[in-house]
């Protein structure tokens, strides 16, 4: 049974902006989905949440700087306003497009399943396991799923390793990443003692566990996973770049000096190598409804897991909404997808629940 048909029209809230250093990315994204949403479908009520921490409810509009009104989620699943909480509405599906920390973590999973509201994603263990950085490669790992080699700094620690022990375990070449951010934020390429210095500093900023990840030289290739049991995955992308790596620069402030290759020359037993590691990859990390795997494909022919990313990106040049457009689903029908998979898993949760 279709969504239409058992309600109608549903009532979504689209959910965008957060405490993160992707703010700004989160409201394009948010942007490009409402777009996208079928309007004869479903009502949309657009919440930002501000830097702050505050739920703002904002009128019809595709300015989503705007200000508005004040709500909260009440504990009976009601979007009801801060100012007369007993003014409430219905909330059928939260659409979440939040990037990052408090967010993409798990926080905001986690309270949408105790509030019991169907939630577009995965939900708040694979959000978290995915969004640490550590912990995910250690999972994959363990699994036997290739991903590069790394070291785990903490704040705190009396004493890191040096650059030259780092150089000799990993390579001269290293990555310096804080283990929770997304979109490349706080990331270093470094190849010497005092790059090593001030990038463990900024990824430090960021965050207190950060890691030391070897340089993995090849093609970056990604896909995306859609639904569960099975999970459906997309055509293979590329990306290639005249940065260094596919920084946030890269991302968000200098397109043209990246290319989206879709879809990406390979064979078709690469082709199928990664679409199998891709699922592997999610069912480890428990990753459904929603994800981008990134992967890394050495000349040997080596296939690595670099990350998943459990909300990924939704603008004009993110590859998520692009590889499934190049799958035969167009954005509009994606996400009309990723709502039916949130809606259709939670009326089968439900029926786990204690009576």
């Amino acid at each position: 049974m279709t969504l239409h048909q058992s309600r109608s029209p549903l009532h979504i809230v689209l959910l965008f902006g957060g405490q993160s250093t992707e703010y700004e990315v989160s409201l394009v994204s948010a942007l490009h989905v409402l777009h996208a949403i079928d309007s004869a479908r479903y009502n949309v009520t657009l919440v930002r949440i501000n830097q702050d921490g505050t739920w703002i409810r904002l009128p019809s509009t595709t300015d989503l700087h705007v200000p508005g009104e004040p709500v909260f989620l009440r504990p009976d699943g009601r979007l009801a306003s801060l100012r007369h909480p007993k003014e409430s509405i219905s909330v059928d599906v939260v659409f979440p497009v939040l990037h990052g920390a408090n967010g993409e973590d798990g926080t905001v999973q986690g309270l949408l399943k105790m509030y019991r509201i169907p939630c577009v994603g995965p939900g708040p263990l694979s959000s978290s396991v995915c969004m640490d950085k550590d912990v995910s490669k250690r999972l994959l790992r363990e699994a036997g799923i290739p991903v590069p080699r790394f070291t785990v700094l903490r704040c705190g620690e009396t004493k890191f390793p040096s650059y030259d022990i780092l150089a000799q375990k990993l390579g001269r070449t290293l990555f310096v990443k804080p283990a929770n951010t997304g979109s490349s934020i706080g990331i270093s390429r470094i190849e010497s003692l005092a790059e090593y210095q001030q990038a463990v500093e900024l990824a430090f900023g960021y965050d207190d566990k950060i890691l030391v990840e070897e340089e993995i030289l090849g093609r970056e290739i990604e896909c995306a996973a859609l639904g569960r049991n099975p999970v459906q995955i997309s055509v293979c992308g590329e990306i290639q770049t005249d940065h260094p790596f596919y920084s946030y620069q890269a991302k968000y402030h200098d397109e043209s000096a990246t290319d989206l290759i879709i879809p990406a020359l390979l064979s078709d037993s690469v082709t199928v190598q990664v679409q199998e590691m891709a699922q592997r990859a999610c069912q480890v990390l428990e990753c459904y409804g929603m994800a981008r795997v990134d992967f890394f494909l050495e000349e040997s022919g080596r296939l690595l897991v670099n990350e998943v990313n459990t909300i990924p990106g939704f603008t004009s040049a993110s590859m998520y909404p692009l590889l499934w457009e190049h799958s035969g689903l167009s954005f509009s029908e994606l996400v009309d997808a990723l709502i039916q998979d949130a809606y259709t898993v939670h009326e089968r949760h439900r029926q786990l629940l204690p009576k």
